[in-house]
């Protein structure tokens, strides 16, 4: 009696997906970079985050600096499409940011470690990060002229304390516990500090014009 020979298993074959692969990298270095920062950060962690070996890694990025320097491409061209779609008012703004700052918190932790790292020198990307807060200077000057906000105020000095007041919160959140008894992942800091943000903003904008006297105004201007 003849011996039949069993069926072969099928063979399975494995296709790169480029794409989701990037993706991989970006996701596990942004994580790494977040709670170590671009010196303490080291290519094997984010390689086994990944599931990937160090040299597909590099294959596709390069060094780590380059690495970094695609997630800073990344988050700003996120912020410049958010700020196409934050709303006008001002009050509705600072809590739009406010709510994006409390769910991006690897973004603020990507900072904080750029300031300990780089204090107050030349940084990644620079020019293309002055474009991007450019545009939102460019976007308070026209809420000035549209009576939103106070038109002598600096829109400069704006954008810098509008970013402080929806950043600061969740960059010291051992500030936020200890000033307000909340941490800013509570969601009724959260609400809380939004309540009051729409109320700030309201001292924000420019006092109302002063009406020029009923007889005057009968008179053709004359008293």
């Amino acid at each position: 009696m003849a011996l039949t020979t069993p069926p072969r298993p099928p063979i399975r074959v494995v296709t790169r997906d480029p794409k989701r692969t990037r993706e991989r990298i970006l996701t596990a270095a942004l994580k790494e970079f977040s709670a170590k920062g671009l010196a303490g950060a080291r290519v094997d962690r984010i390689a086994r985050r990944a599931r990937i070996n160090k040299r597909m890694l590099y294959h596709y990025f390069g060094d780590k600096e380059d690495l970094f320097r695609e997630i800073l491409g990344r988050k700003l061209r996120e912020r410049v499409a958010w700020l196409a779609t934050a709303p006008a008012e001002p009050g509705e703004s600072l809590t739009f940011w406010l709510a994006i700052a409390c769910r991006d918190r690897d973004w603020i932790r990507l900072l904080q470690w750029e300031a300990l790292g780089e204090g107050d020198t030349p940084v990644l990307l620079e020019g293309e990060r002055r474009r991007a807060v450019s545009r939102g200077i460019d976007r308070l000057r026209d809420q000035q002229a549209g009576a939103l906000l106070a038109p002598d105020l600096d829109p400069r000095h704006l954008m810098l304390a509008m970013t402080a007041l929806t950043t600061f919160p969740v960059g010291f959140p051992q500030i936020t516990r200890l000033v307000t008894g909340r941490a800013p992942d509570d969601p009724a800091f959260e609400r809380h500090w939004a309540m009051f943000l729409r109320r700030f903003a309201q001292s924000l904008k420019p006092e109302p014009r002063q009406r020029a006297p009923l007889a005057r105004i009968r008179h053709g201007g004359r008293a």
